[in-house]
């Protein structure tokens, strides 16, 4: 099935979301459309549109003139097989003790490899974004210096690449959470298909706010992967919920926004241990003070 897109940008959310649903009375009509900002804090956002006929063009020029917006650029996708192309291009990704793969590449984990397998159909999350693998090999840096949390959680946990990692080494229960409920079962899947069920429990929650994460703090170990002006706001909720000397993992930041959400947590009784950079991304590995 051939595919066409509509892309477009403009300044603030609120006339990129207006954009995106005026667009859903178009004839022909879209089969999808959404909204995201471009970079975090940069308040240009990017509303794409998909159809699965040729769209208006003349229509599109006019709702983008009307809400103030780039014209829109719109291009024809190729009938692709997304999966098998991922698949094809998706190598595994070595970080530190793991070993993460699609199914295809299972008959090539190392020997001694902590291996986590995530399906090319789940690729966020799968290990070869750099925040995924930088948080990966921080876990392992802490295992090695004989860190040895009894509770941990993952907040916005996403494929929960990061929960099983923990769950891997360390002979606990991992929480996981995130906000969406698609994460959270495609999460719940990934953590049935590794063998891990029982080990990781998967919950649908924004940050701390769920029963049973607030019922098992203090945690002595929180991941967070996510992105920084979240991460901002989740600083005095992560102060509250991580014991004395406990440790944090952050990620899902540019480099150019490491020390903005250093200098957040720093405020809320967080110490930096170390920053490591992979290309564009930074990881924050940071303890409590008591």
């Amino acid at each position: 099935m051939t595919t066409y897109t509509a892309l477009t940008h403009v300044a603030g959310r609120a006339p990129a979301e207006a954009l995106s649903e005026a667009c859903e009375d178009l004839t022909p009509e879209p089969v999808g459309s959404g909204v995201f900002e471009i970079e975090d804090g940069s308040e240009r956002w990017e509303v794409g549109v998909y159809f699965t006929e040729q769209p208006d063009e003349v229509a599109l020029a006019l709702l983008a003139a009307a809400w103030g917006a780039e014209p829109f650029v719109i291009s024809e996708l190729p009938d692709v097989d997304w999966v098998a192309h991922v698949k094809r291009e998706l190598s595994p990704v070595a970080a530190g003790r793991f070993f993460v793969h699609g199914s295809h590449d299972a008959d090539s984990i190392p020997e001694g490899a902590e291996a986590l397998c995530i399906e090319a159909a789940m690729a966020f999350g799968t290990g070869h974004h750099g925040t995924t693998k930088g948080c990966l090999e921080a876990i392992d840096r802490l295992a090695n210096d004989g860190f040895s949390p009894r509770r941990i959680a993952d907040i916005g946990c996403g494929t929960a690449v990061l929960a099983m990692g923990a769950a891997r080494i360390w002979p606990v229960t991992v929480l996981a959470s995130d906000i969406d409920a698609v994460a959270v079962d495609t999460a719940s899947a990934n953590v049935i298909a590794n063998g891990l069920d029982g080990r990781v429990v998967c919950l649908e929650a924004m940050g701390f706010d769920h029963p049973t994460l607030e019922d098992a703090a203090p945690f002595d170990l929180v991941l967070a992967n996510i992105l920084k002006q979240p991460l901002i706001d989740l600083a005095p909720d992560m102060a509250r919920h991580v014991a004395p000397d406990g440790r944090i993992i952050l990620s899902g930041i540019l480099t150019t926004q490491a020390q903005d959400v250093t200098d957040s947590y720093q405020a809320t009784g967080f110490h930096c241990d170390r920053r490591d950079d992979l290309g564009e991304w930074s990881t924050l590995t940071m303890t409590r003070i008591p």
